[in-house]
């Protein structure tokens, strides 16, 4: 890497190592190589970056990027219209205990601030321009959290705003738009979270010359993910019959919302896809593909359909815990908390036969992310 003066004065006067990384004339120019004439350009300002930070009932997620000028992203697993220049990523269990007790716990709001200080610090290194900063269904509930995020801005210096369920839903639309297929009319969205579940039924319309335009015709939130599932019906030690008990509670929470939308007769005329954003479909399509880590590039956008689901799922159940554990894709952070995903998704196939999900490695994030540079180019045109 390119690091000062006297290291780019070295690389002008001798041959590159092999496998060395040659510049790109326009990253020359931003910084200010001189060209094949000894004229030196002026150098360009980078483009603004953006920031978006998704805090979970179980997990801290940042996402910094910049707009893919120019950028192409072929294939279903694009990006979309920006390329992440950092991210940050910790299991922090912000909302344990929070079912019984109403409050979020001190040992809790500690592992999230040593998370939060750390995305605090990417977000000044890296100059971020505008940036959304949200919390979900931990900080809904939850008594103190007002004094919490006041914390957070006192100490860290970020404003986190706590959104609803339905702003929730829309977000997570947005940010897995550019999955879904463009000649399947419409489209059940789902994120199974740690504290709630968001499921979204969408309808998308194609006009010849403009975009495909997208309408949630209804979102509902559970009550419950996989979090409150563990702490309720426990996870270390998951029987057919406890199992069988979160399948069934599931099932009888989407029943209403199937009843208002009749989904089910769309999905017998074969008119709707399925799209799953969530660390359990992104979970158990690696385990489904083998890999010996997980690989995000592989995982988003991939197909899962409900056989492998079902192989995979049945698969997990009859691991114990250090099983679980030992999945790459999986990890003693998170081998509590896979069974109860499991039970959801289950149940979530079960009401709507589809046959096959597309599993989508991005959500709140990627849809804020999108939002903040579409208003940008607006504001500046």
């Amino acid at each position: 890497m390119l690091s000062g003066p006297q290291q780019r004065t070295g690389a002008a006067e001798a041959d590159p190592p092999a496998g060395a990384a040659l510049l790109r004339a326009d990253e020359a120019a931003s910084i200010g190589v001189p060209d094949a004439t000894g004229i030196k350009p002026v150098p360009r300002p980078l483009a603004p970056c953006f920031a978006a930070l998704d805090l979970g009932t179980n997990n801290c997620r940042l996402l910094i990027a910049r707009r893919a000028v120019g950028l192409q992203h072929p294939g279903p697993a694009r990006a979309g219209g920006f390329r992440v220049i950092d991210a940050f990523s910790r299991i922090v269990r912000l909302g344990e205990g929070l079912a019984s007790t109403g409050r979020l716990s001190e040992a809790a709001m500690q592992r999230t601030l040593e998370a939060l200080r750390v995305c605090a610090g990417k977000i000044e290194h890296r100059g971020v321009t505008a940036g959304r900063y949200v919390a979900t269904e931990a900080c809904r509930r939850a008594e103190n959290c007002a004094g919490f995020l006041d914390r957070v801005r006192a100490e860290l210096g970020i404003d986190i705003e706590i959104i609803s369920t339905a702003e929730e839903a829309r977000l997570v639309v947005a940010g897995c738009a550019p999955l879904l297929h463009p000649r399947i009319p419409y489209a059940i969205v789902f994120d199974i979270g740690g504290g709630s579940s968001e499921i979204v039924w969408v309808r998308q319309t194609r006009t010849r010359g403009a975009p495909t335009a997208l309408e949630i015709l209804g979102s509902v939130s559970l009550p419950f993910g996989v979090v409150t599932f563990t702490e309720r019906f426990g996870g270390i030690e998951v029987t057919p019959a406890i199992y069988r008990a979160m399948v069934a509670e599931a099932e009888a929470a989407l029943a209403p919302f199937e009843a208002a939308h009749c989904i089910h007769r769309k999905v017998r005329a074969g008119e709707v896809q399925m799209l799953g954003s969530s660390g359990t479909v992104t979970t158990l399509a690696g385990i489904n593909l083998a890999l010996p880590r997980y690989i995000r590039a592989m995982v988003d956008g991939s197909i899962l359909t409900f056989d492998q689901i079902e192989i995979v799922s049945r698969h997990l159940a009859g691991l114990d815990i250090d099983g679980r554990a030992a999945s790459p894709c999986v990890g003693r952070e998170r081998a509590d908390l896979v069974l109860s995903g499991c039970a959801i998704l289950d149940a979530i196939c079960a009401i709507w036969p589809v046959g096959r999900l597309r599993v989508a490695d991005r959500g709140i994030r990627e849809g804020i992310l999108t939002e903040l540079m579409h208003q940008r180019r607006q504001t500046t045109a």
